[in-house]
């Protein structure tokens, strides 16, 4: 009986590794044992997944990306080739700092934009938008389209991937049509 994912020859998954029906994995890709990657996502060439990362379903990694332990991907993100993930504040060779891993969140529907970094122990909120070559030093809210280095806010993103148009308090889509109101520090849908 045939794998109910595409393997390519060149690439790894070690036994343990729990792969979702409809993925792609590609050149001189390695996912370690314990990995979870869901249904139907695409991992380009020479990527990388430690054993406890958890990847949603639907989730294209492009190439040349390394997921740590202590990071989590929700469904339906997009991170860019290149993109960077830390998962200790202060790393030693000479010191041991296993047990210091910090846990980085990558909301559902997140855009994360090439040679990006994500410092550890943060959260980007759910259809958020970083920029190419930003660098996410603190808590990114829900619908934000945020670059530069240090990452910052310029506006909000529908989930559609199209920046909204804000008046009077109220966020919308000229593309899709979809609403938005403010709750807490990100958005939501009206």
């Amino acid at each position: 009986m045939a794998d109910p994912f595409f393997m390519h020859p060149s690439a790894i998954v070690d036994p343990g590794a729990q792969i979702g029906e409809g993925t792609k994995i590609w050149h001189f890709t390695h996912v370690s044992a314990g990995a979870k990657i869901g249904k139907n996502c695409v991992l380009g060439q020479n990527v990388f997944i430690a054993p406890t990362v958890t990847v949603g379903e639907g989730v294209h990694i492009q190439n040349n990306v390394s997921l740590y332990d202590g990071v989590t991907i929700d469904a339906f993100a997009f991170i860019g080739p290149s993109a960077v993930f830390t998962n200790v504040v202060n790393p030693r060779s000479e010191v041991p700092r296993k047990d210091e891993i910090r846990t980085t969140t990558i909301g559902r529907g997140v855009t994360i934009g090439a040679n990006a970094t994500v410092l550890c122990g943060l959260r980007v909120g759910a259809y958020a938008f970083v920029g190419a070559g930003a660098v996410i030093t603190a808590h990114i809210p829900a619908y934000a389209l945020v670059f530069g280095v240090p990452a910052r806010q310029f506006g909000w993103m529908c989930r559609c991937g199209e920046q909204l148009t804000v008046e009077s308090g109220a966020a919308y889509c000229a593309v899709c049509g979809r609403g938005y109101r403010s709750e807490g520090e990100g958005l939501v849908e009206a």
